[in-house]
């Protein structure tokens, strides 16, 4: 994931957390929803931009994989 995607992601994932914060507390209920929609894009973001990172090779790998005679 690039360092600009990752950081727009965050800022969006912030501006949700903003917006649902302010309409807690004013009882605006459609700017609170909107808020958590933002948040909740930015975290599905997050997740197939790693997703697209394990597949391009740039992710974590969880062990490593035996040769035919079964040697590391």
């Amino acid at each position: 994931m690039s360092f600009a995607r990752k950081f727009g992601n965050k800022a969006q994932e912030l501006r949700g957390r903003v917006k649902q914060a302010t309409g807690k507390v004013t009882g605006n209920r459609g700017r609170q929803a909107e808020g958590t929609v933002d948040r909740l894009k930015s975290k599905l973001k997050q997740a197939l931009e790693k997703v697209m990172d394990v597949f391009r090779g740039r992710g974590k790998r969880r062990g490593r994989r035996k040769n035919r005679r079964g040697v590391r």
